[in-house]
């Protein structure tokens, strides 16, 4: 084991192989270092929008069609009501199953040379390096991305927090052909369901509410045409559980310390934003790091989440109101032109000064609709 390095990642998820990886492009040498084993799974809705596509490419990494299914747009749905709209231009996204985007990110780790240790904890840090038990490795620059609950972010004092909208998030999978070749989300009274194709002969349905205790078995019964085109399918998965907030940090760097992915900050899992956001953030730090400039890492982090953080609380406002899900659904059929816009919003094509002319058209809809 080397006992020195440019850059220690602590914590091998997708958001610290990708921040390995984007190091890795600038030249440093890197070490990753995670306590479980490849593949890493985790509960999440398993679709990747086309701005997180166009960001694992400039990674180097791509997925082949086998691996995956690809989808065209986003389709709403509440109560009898459906709205949906394609992605703009030529774009597309991709589902696939979360152990196999890892298993990727992993492969594409050692072929660039980082020097990954899997089944390693890290038990503390240090100014200057990283510790393993009784070793220490020396680092120039040290990443945290060991996720929400980030012991890095402890360590190094970072923790002031502010959370909000904490939620919970179910996920399974089942084996059947998807039926659309758009990632649905199923609003409910006080829950959504979001269904998303990952493979030619399977679908991931993912549950999101406020209910620690409500279960996939029982949500599905209040979406009775869902649950119609699951029965008699076969269950391809256990079901896995994970909390979801929307959480900001006052400070997502110290020194020559810095936080990345759920670590630094988290967006509510409605968004679908958080793997598209901890790439994004990979490759401005890695810049950072070339130019020795953390502080610029700081400024920059806030604007990358400020679109996430937009189309959160935008969703989240609809979020235990059906009346609210309705009207917003009527308007959006009235004026599809909105809907549109705000997919475009939401996968990075318009900026966020165009939610308040969209807001603007989308109120007066409500208001007459």
């Amino acid at each position: 084991m080397l006992n020195s390095t440019d850059v220690f990642v602590i914590g091998g998820g997708p958001a610290g192989l990708a921040a390995a990886i984007a190091a890795r492009q600038q030249g440093f040498r890197v070490i990753v270092a995670d306590g479980a084993q490849v593949p890493i799974d985790k509960p999440c809705g398993e679709g990747l929008m086309p701005d997180a596509l166009a960001a694992l490419e400039k990674l180097g990494i791509s997925i082949a069609p086998e691996n995956s299914y690809s989808f065209r747009g986003i389709r709403f749905l509440s109560a009898g009501l459906a709205v949906d709209a394609a992605f703009p231009g030529r774009a597309w996204g991709m589902g696939l199953r979360r152990i196999v985007l890892h298993r990727l990110m992993a492969e594409r780790a050692a072929r660039v040379g980082i020097d990954c240790l899997w089944q390693t904890p890290v038990t503390g840090i240090s100014a200057d390096g990283v510790h393993l038990g009784s070793r220490k490795v020396s680092a120039r620059w040290i990443i945290g991305a060991d996720g929400g609950n980030s012991r890095v972010r402890r360590w190094s004092g970072l923790d002031a927090f502010r959370i909000r909208d904490c939620r919970y998030a179910f996920r399974q999978h089942y084996r059947l052909a998807p039926w659309t070749d758009r990632m649905e989300l199923h609003w409910g009274r006080q829950e959504e369901i979001y269904v998303t194709p990952v493979a030619n002969d399977e679908v991931c349905v993912a549950l999101i509410s406020r209910d620690a205790k409500l279960r996939l078995t029982e949500a599905l019964g209040r979406f009775p045409e869902l649950q119609s085109r699951l029965r008699g399918t076969t269950v391809s998965s256990t079901e896995k559980g994970a909390l979801t907030a929307t959480g900001k940090l006052k400070r997502v760097s110290r020194g020559n310390l810095a936080l990345i992915g759920d670590a630094s900050g988290t967006v509510d899992a409605i968004t679908g934003e958080g793997l598209c956001l901890a790439f994004s953030q990979a490759r401005l730090l890695a810049d950072c790091m070339r130019s020795g400039d953390l502080a610029r890492y700081r400024l920059e982090h806030r604007r990358l989440a400020l679109r996430p953080f937009l189309m959160a609380r935008l969703m989240l406002t609809l979020d235990g109101r059906p009346w609210l899900q309705r009207r917003t659904l009527q308007a959006f059929q009235k004026r599809p032109d909105i809907f549109r816009r705000l997919l475009e919003l939401y996968v990075g094509v318009l900026s966020p000064a165009h939610l308040a002319l969209d807001g603007l058209s989308l109120g007066w809809g409500l208001l007459t609709g």
